[in-house]
């Protein structure tokens, strides 16, 4: 496969930092991270916002409410991002099971645990009084190897949800593991858009052509320089990029790879180098009421 060098004008891959970076003790200066280190597109700057123990993906409202997931803490937070008096983050759920992923829509806060989707109704206005949830759906798998997910609202106004490959190498049931499921915000309607992704942490669509675009991680145990993360693109459902028989788009798996042929599935756009595990991929497109993006942290 050709490898491509990749630009496309409003996307750029998050690989493990965001604009809101996390620090465990309250006693270190903010001077104490390399920023200075970080590497951004033309036009991106960074700095320290808000000190969130464990922070993992966010997503920000219309009105500047910024809900932030955890993987390990098992914590929801909220930051009211216009008040100039206290910008201090909130505990709005917690004793959740891995509550990575958050989308925020129509004025509820949608919160992705291992197994299942919950939904905060008017969640704005009950910030000190944090509604009860209503449970979307809970019938995704319990494994918790690439179980977090990372999810978004596409522009077809469906949820579109993940579940990873629950091994490092594994044939698993295609139809539950290794690739992106949508639904209607309801729970309701679930279907399989793409097959063959061992574990994306990051999705987006394209703002003209409406394309959902993803990451992908990459199998361990074959060295520090084989296989390389990916960029994909998925301009229609249906399509499968080849976990666990290819990887990097021309690379046959050592275990799997006599199943199939690389040439049967869809090449990445781009590969992201090995074990890079870039995690989010915003399309730096305006938020508004019912287009709320997440991001990873």
């Amino acid at each position: 496969m050709k490898t491509n060098k990749f630009t496309l004008s409003a996307f750029w891959v998050a690989v493990g930092f965001s604009s809101l970076l996390w620090m465990k003790n309250d006693s270190i200066a903010a001077e104490k991270l390399p920023l200075d280190k970080i590497q951004l597109p033309p036009g991106f700057e960074i700095s320290l916002y808000a000190e969130v123990l464990g922070a993992r993906s966010m997503t920000l409202s219309a009105s500047g409410t910024l809900f932030i997931g955890t993987q390990k803490a098992g914590k929801v937070y909220a930051i009211q991002t216009r008040s100039e008096q206290n910008k201090k983050p909130m505990v709005i759920a917690q004793g959740l099971n891995t509550p990575n992923g958050v989308a925020f829509r129509d004025g509820a806060l949608y919160v992705a645990e291992i197994s299942r989707v919950l939904r905060y109704d008017g969640i704005e206005s009950r910030l000190n009084d944090v509604p009860k949830p209503v449970v979307v759906n809970n019938s995704f798998p319990t494994d918790r190897q690439h179980g977090w997910k990372f999810i978004a609202f596409g522009p077809d106004e469906r949820f579109y949800i993940p579940v990873g490959a629950p091994c490092n190498i594994c044939e698993p049931d295609a139809d539950r593991y290794a690739l992106i499921k949508r639904m209607k915000a309801d729970g309701s309607g679930v279907e399989v858009f793409a097959r063959g992704i061992r574990n994306t942490v990051g999705f987006d669509w394209h703002p003209q052509t409406k394309e959902l675009w993803f990451t992908d991680n990459g199998r361990d145990r074959q060295g520090d320089d084989v296989p390389p993360d990916e960029l994909n693109h998925a301009p229609k459902p249906g399509l499968h990029f080849g976990y666990p028989y290819c990887h990097g788009g021309d690379i046959p798996d050592p275990e799997f790879g006599k199943k199939h042929s690389c040439s049967e599935f869809t090449a990445p756009v781009a590969l992201m180098g090995p074990h890079s595990a870039s995690l989010g991929l915003p399309s730096g497109r305006c938020n508004n009421e019912n287009d709320a993006r997440s991001s990873a942290a």
